[in-house]
C-alpha cells in the first residue's frame, strides 16, 4: 500500500498502533493503514484515565461496519488521557489517524520499553507484506 501514510517521527507496533513520545507522555492511536483495513469505525471503546496497563495488554476495542478489533498499549503507563471527541466522532480516526483521530495519553512508566517498537521503515515493511 505505497499511499498509505506512515509519519517517520513517530514508533509503531506489529499490532498497527502508533506512538509518539513527548516527554514522560505517549499519545497514542491506530494507524493509516489499520483504519483503511478496518473500514469505517463507527464506535471506540476507550479505557478510563487512571487505569494502568502494560505493554502489549488490550487497550480498547474499536467497533467497524466490517470487524470488531481489540487494539493494545504499545508502552506501559496509566492512561492519563482520553480523546472524549471520538465518543461523537469516531470517524475521526478514519479521517485524522495521527492527528484529531488520536486515542488516550499514556504517562510512561517504562521508557526502555520504546526499543521493542518499530521505526517508521520497519513497519513499512509489515504493511507492505499484507
Amino acid at each position: 500500500m505505497a499511499d498509505t501514510l506512515i509519519p517517520k517521527e513517530l514508533k509503531y507496533t506489529s499490532t498497527h498502533e502508533w506512538l509518539k513520545i513527548e516527554g514522560d507522555t505517549a499519545v497514542m492511536g491506530i494507524t493509516d493503514f489499520a483504519q483503511k483495513e478496518l473500514s469505517d469505525i463507527v464506535y471506540l471503546d476507550l479505557p478510563e484515565p487512571g487505569k494502568i496497563l502494560n505493554q502489549g495488554d488490550v487497550l480498547g476495542t474499536i467497533e467497524a461496519v466490517k470487524a470488531v478489533s481489540d487494539f493494545y498499549t504499545p508502552i506501559s503507563g496509566t492512561i492519563i488521557e482520553t480523546n472524549q471527541e471520538l465518543k461523537t466522532a469516531p470517524d475521526l480516526v478514519n479521517k485524522e489517524p495521527y492527528g484529531k483521530g488520536w486515542m488516550v495519553k499514556i504517562k510512561v512508566t517504562n521508557n526502555s520499553e520504546v526499543t521493542n517498537l518499530l521505526n517508521a521503515e520497519a513497519y513499512e515493511k509489515i504493511t507492505v507484506a499484507h
